[in-house]
């Protein structure tokens, strides 16, 4: 059985011949551009995961609502999670959004105070 070559050892350590360097520098190059494409992947996933407003008015640049203080009447529970189906207003869907991600989000509620 022959043995297989050792590279010779030099005084610094291992010696590489050009032929070491042909085979090492395309894989060095694969593993840094494969590196690069999955980090690049996984980070744009998670950019897009992190985004509170996956549905309502989309179309639009930035989402505002405005309300004049006596329009609101006694009280008014708006909503935090971006969940409600009845966005600005909320119906209580930060409940099922707390239980599927451990977050504590909840409403804000406006009201009068008592005179």
């Amino acid at each position: 059985m022959s043995q297989i070559p050792m590279p010779a050892l030099s005084s610094s350590g291992f010696s590489l011949t050009k032929e070491h360097f042909v085979v090492a520098v395309p894989v060095a190059v694969v593993a840094a551009v494969g590196g690069f494409l999955v980090s690049h992947y996984l980070s744009g996933r998670g950019c897009k995961k992190g985004q509170v407003n996956t549905c309502i008015s989309k179309d639009s640049p930035k989402v505002v609502h405005s309300f004049d203080m006596e329009d609101i009447g006694t009280k008014a529970v708006y909503c935090r999670c971006w969940k409600s189906k009845k966005f600005p207003f909320c119906d209580g869907a930060h409940a099922k959004h707390n239980d599927e991600t451990g977050d504590n989000v909840g409403p804000l509620i406006i009201k009068k105070k008592d005179a």
